[in-house]
C-alpha cells in the first residue's frame, strides 16, 4: 500500500490539521478516495486479527490549546507556542514577555506561560506537538452517578478520573497535563517534518507535569471484528471501490483543485453535522447543496456596490452553477461514496470504543453529566508516519461545533 499525505498541511508539512478520512475524496479527488478506502480496508484487516497491519491507531484527545514545544535548533533555546510557530513570521515564545506580545488574550496566555515555565523540566531535546489537557486550576472535584472524580473540560469533553486511584493523585500534584503525539525533526523550524510515530519514553518524569503519548492499546489484539461484521465491512468496501470505479476523475479532480468549489462543498456538509442531520438522500442533498450555493451567490450579486464587481460576481456565479448542475449525477455518486466511507469508518470506531479508556469521558448538559465516548481515533500509517482522524461527526463533530472552548472562557 502507498498511504500518501492524509495530513492537511502546510507545504513545510506541519501538523496543522488532521482531516475526517471520508473529506479526503473532496480535498485529493481520485487519489484521496483511493487511498481513503485502502486505508479502511487495512483497518479491517486489522481488526479482523491480521498481526502484520500496516495501520497503527491512538486515541484522539479533545485537548486545548494545541502546543508546540522543544528547543529552536537555529539557537539551542526552549520555546512554547501554538500553531503559529511554522508562520512565515514565527510566534516563538521564549520568554513571557513574548507570550505577553503574541498572545495578549487572557485565557491563552495563562496556559502558555504555565506551559513555558515547567515543560522544560521534562527535557525536550527537538520539538513536540500536544493537546494541553490542564493546567493547575482547571481540576474539579465532582460527584457523578455515586462516584467521586477530579474532572477537567479543556475543550468539548469533560475528562473524569476517580479521586481514589493513582492516576487522580498523579494529575492533582501536576502543574500542567497535556497529551504529546507529533515529534519534529529538522535543521531548522521551518524544515522540519511531522511524525506520528512519538516516542516520549526518553523525556524526563517531573511531578510538575503528567504526561503521556497517544498511544492505544494494540486493537487487532483487544477489539476484532467477528466473521459477520467482517463480511458486513468487506461488502460496504467493495460496495464503494464499485461507486468509485464508475464515477468521472474529471469532476473529482476539478473539486479537488478547486478551493471555491471544495469549500462550497465542505461547508454545506459541515451545516448538516451542525444540524445532527444524516445524509440519506443524496439526490435531495445534491439539489439543497445548488441551490443553497445559487442564493448565496445572488446575494454577494446583489451587494455588490460597483457595476464592475456587480459584473464579475454574475460571471463568476455562471461558472459556478454551469459546473453544479452539469454535474449532478456525478455529485450524487461521491457523497455515496462518502457515506459508504462513514459506514465503514462507524463500524471500526464503535468496535474501538468497546475498549476502557484510560479516563471516564461526559458532556457536560443542563440536567448534568451524559456519557460520551472518546473524541475519535487517529489510524497513522507505521511505515510514513502520515494519519487521519476517525471521529464520529454526529457525535463529537456536532458537540465540538457548538461547544464553547472551555480555556477560552
Amino acid at each position: 500500500m502507498n498511504f500518501t499525505d492524509y495530513l492537511e498541511e502546510s507545504k513545510e508539512g506541519k501538523n496543522v490539521h488532521l482531516e475526517h478520512i471520508e473529506d479526503e475524496v473532496l480535498n485529493r479527488g481520485v487519489a484521496g478516495t483511493r487511498d481513503s478506502i485502502n486505508f479502511l480496508r487495512s483497518l479491517r484487516d486489522m481488526l479482523a486479527g491480521h498481526a502484520e497491519s500496516k495501520v497503527n491507531v491512538t486515541t484522539k484527545w479533545d485537548g486545548a490549546p494545541a502546543v508546540f514545544c522543544g528547543v529552536n535548533p537555529e539557537n539551542g533555546k526552549f520555546f512554547v507556542g501554538t500553531k503559529g510557530v511554522f508562520a512565515k513570521n514565527a510566534k516563538l515564545n521564549y520568554t513571557d514577555k513574548d507570550i505577553d506580545n503574541n498572545h495578549p488574550a487572557e485565557g491563552l496566555n495563562k496556559k502558555l506561560k504555565v506551559a513555558l515555565r515547567y515543560l522544560p523540566k521534562l527535557g525536550i531535546k527537538g520539538v513536540l506537538q500536544g493537546d494541553m489537557m490542564f493546567t493547575k486550576g482547571d481540576l474539579k472535584n465532582e460527584t457523578i452517578d455515586g462516584t467521586s472524580y477530579i474532572t477537567f473540560q479543556p475543550n468539548t469533553i469533560v475528562y473524569a478520573v476517580p479521586v481514589d486511584s493513582k492516576l487522580a493523585q498523579m494529575m492533582s500534584a501536576a502543574q500542567i497535563g497535556i497529551v504529546f503525539h507529533t515529534s519534529y525533526t529538522g535543521k531548522a523550524l521551518e524544515d522540519m517534518k511531522a511524525s506520528f510515530n512519538i516516542d516520549i519514553n526518553n523525556l524526563t518524569t517531573t511531578k510538575d507535569v503528567w504526561f503521556r503519548d497517544a498511544s492505544f492499546v494494540d486493537a487487532s489484539g483487544t477489539a476484532t471484528f467477528t466473521e459477520q461484521e467482517t463480511k458486513q465491512i468487506t461488502y460496504i468496501l467493495s460496495d464503494i471501490g464499485n461507486l468509485f470505479r464508475g464515477i468521472n476523475p474529471v469532476v473529482l479532480n476539478r473539486i479537488a483543485t478547486s478551493d471555491v468549489i471544495r469549500t462550497q462543498i465542505k461547508t454545506f456538509n459541515n451545516s448538516k453535522v451542525r444540524a445532527g442531520e444524516v445524509i440519506t438522500d443524496t439526490t435531495k442533498h445534491v439539489r439543497e447543496l445548488t441551490r443553497t450555493i445559487e442564493d448565496k451567490l445572488n446575494k454577494e450579486i446583489i451587494a455588490a456596490k460597483l457595476d464592475k464587481t456587480k459584473q464579475k460576481r454574475i460571471a463568476e456565479k455562471s461558472e459556478l452553477m454551469r459546473f453544479y448542475r452539469n454535474n449532478a449525477t456525478e455529485l450524487k455518486k461521491i457523497f455515496d461514496i462518502q457515506n459508504g466511507l462513514v459506514e465503514a469508518k462507524s463500524m471500526i470506531i464503535k468496535k474501538l470504543q468497546q475498549i476502557r479508556q484510560v479516563t471516564g469521558t461526559f458532556l457536560k448538559t443542563d440536567n448534568g453529566f451524559k456519557v460520551t465516548n472518546a473524541e475519535g481515533f487517529v489510524a497513522v500509517d507505521k511505515l510514513q508516519g502520515n494519519a487521519v482522524k476517525l471521529v464520529d461527526r454526529l457525535e463529537f463533530s456536532q458537540a465540538n461545533f457548538n461547544a464553547q472552548k472551555a480555556w477560552d472562557k
